[in-house]
């Protein structure tokens, strides 16, 4: 585990029924490489590229990252609120953190995911459902659609879901 200082308590007796699935890459488009994990640790350098100027002061992160090559990451515990959805809502219910699990898929809205990143999900998105009382999945895109966009297009929710079953 990389631990990121970006979260906090949950609400007390909150259950955990959502998961958020969220695409990122740093910088944009790029793949690889430690930025997505010095941005969830604060430490990445506004200097190195342009586009970090723009999000080096954030204070955000995942409960987990999977990187282009299935490699799973976790920064921070389920049972804590991790800073990933922002000002959102899940049918009519504010503060989507309060009671989800975010995961941040290395990649881009632009091109296509990985298949072992969609295994690896499907992967976890089984380990989670056997400890927690997860009914939904949602894009960051439904939970903040006048914010959001990712994971975009070309994320194959169909292929996600025909491997999964219901909880």
């Amino acid at each position: 585990m990389v631990a990121s200082p970006n979260c906090d308590a949950r609400p007390p007796r909150t259950a955990i029924t959502l998961v958020v699935v969220h695409a990122i890459s740093l910088p944009p488009g790029r793949y690889g490489g430690d930025a997505i994990e010095r941005l969830f640790t604060n430490r990445l350098d506004a200097a190195a590229h342009p586009y970090y100027r723009d999000i080096a002061h954030l204070k955000v992160s995942s409960h987990f990252l999977i990187r282009r090559n299935g490699e799973l990451v976790q920064f921070v515990p389920v049972a804590r609120r991790a800073w990933h959805a922002g000002l959102s809502s899940w049918r009519g219910r504010a503060r989507c953190n309060d009671f989800s699990v975010g995961i941040e898929l290395e990649g881009s809205e632009r091109s296509p995911f990985a298949s072992i990143q969609y295994r690896r999900l499907r992967e976890l998105v089984h380990a989670l459902r056997r400890r927690l009382p997860i009914r939904d999945i949602a894009a960051h895109s439904d939970v903040a659609p006048d914010r959001k966009t990712d994971p975009g297009a070309h994320f194959d929710w169909a292929r996600l879901l025909a491997g999964l079953t219901t909880p």
